[in-house]
């Protein structure tokens, strides 16, 4: 009997064995490992000539349960197996009718349901009966701190390395869409020279378009280290590459990251570990807040995320007649500086 808990490693090792279950529930907000169980299936199973006679795809818009359940019932003509893969499944409705398919499913049949962005009541009898035959797979959505270790690990299976502000940049400007987050990964290993053992800042800037020196992440550490120079240079850069550097973006990691400062301050215990663990930050950047913590006091702090939510309610036109976003920036780093 599957278990919900079942990883995606566990379900891919088991279809390359060749040790297939009558019923794959794939569901969840993030589709990335959705897609890649399914594609694995897609792709796998059957050989080309198989296909052509026992794999079917189907889309949950275009379909009822009922349709599935009579293409489920099929038995394969050309293969020990035929593959039914129903995509957009969260579209379909009156899940109730798969149990009765489910009493008894056809073990010739591999039934994939593809249900993204989102999971159905498990509650149901109908879910709870799958979850007895089948493999029900649920793919999480990431949080915005669990991406760096994510992005490590996704290198590390590729046997690379990534500096850690080249991890801050993808992170920052990618966020947490693993599907663009993979592309960009593999876009970064294929170009990366074979005499270079890992991925920089400056290979992330030549072939994805981050720059290295104007972002967030360096306006922060100017805001750190009281440099006024640089904070102004970044920010007029950001005024001149809106596209790149929308000011939303901009706004919500400065308040993330004094929000978090906040957070530091009234913390007992701030050793590194335990910092990490709360703040849920990678162990790498606590250096960062026990320095800011040094120029920006508690006080001063919670002032600076006033002013933060300030310029975000006057982005959007509240008691803001004329300012642009480059007034609105400047505004803002002299309040924070002083």
């Amino acid at each position: 009997m599957a278990k919900q808990e079942t990883s995606y490693e566990q379900i891919l090792t088991e279809l390359r064995k060749k040790s297939y279950n009558p019923v794959y529930f794939l569901m969840g907000e993030e589709p990335y490992y959705i897609d890649l169980i399914s594609d694995f299936i897609q792709n796998n199973v059957l050989d080309d000539g198989e296909k052509e006679f026992d794999q079917t795809i189907v889309y949950g818009k275009d379909v009822d349960i009922s349709t599935v359940i009579n293409a489920a019932k099929r038995y394969p003509m050309m293969a020990s197996h035929q593959v039914l893969i129903v995509k957009e499944a969260q579209l379909i409705k009156a899940w109730d009718d798969l149990t009765y398919y489910l009493q008894n499913p056809l073990k010739s049949t591999i039934l994939v349901f593809c249900y993204k962005y989102g999971t159905p009541d498990k509650r149901k009898k109908w879910f709870q009966d799958v979850n007895k035959v089948g493999v029900v797979y649920e793919s999480v959505k990431l949080r915005d701190y669990e991406i760096g270790q994510w992005i490590s690990r996704y290198a590390k299976d590729k046997n690379v390395a990534v500096e850690e502000k080249a991890i801050v940049m993808l992170s920052e400007y990618l966020g947490t869409d693993l599907s663009k987050l993979v592309n960009e990964m593999e876009k970064l290993i294929l170009t990366k020279p074979a005499t270079e053992p890992r991925i920089t800042p400056e290979l992330v800037e030549k072939n994805i378009g981050i720059s290295k020196d104007f972002n967030v992440f360096e306006l922060q550490a100017a805001l750190v280290n009281r440099d006024v120079l640089k904070a102004n240079r970044i920010i007029r850069y950001f005024a001149e590459n809106k596209k790149a550097n929308p000011m939303v973006m901009v706004l919500s990691q400065l308040f993330n990251f004094f929000s978090n400062l906040m957070m530091y301050h009234y913390l007992p215990d701030k050793s590194q570990g335990v910092v990490a663990s709360e703040l849920k930050i990678n162990p790498y950047f606590v250096k960062d807040f026990q320095k800011a913590a040094q120029v920006f006091g508690a006080w001063k702090t919670m002032n600076i995320i006033s002013f933060i939510r300030e310029t975000d309610a006057r982005y959007k036109g509240i008691d803001n007649p004329s300012a642009d976003e480059g007034d609105l920036m400047k505004e803002l780093i002299f309040k924070i500086l002083h």
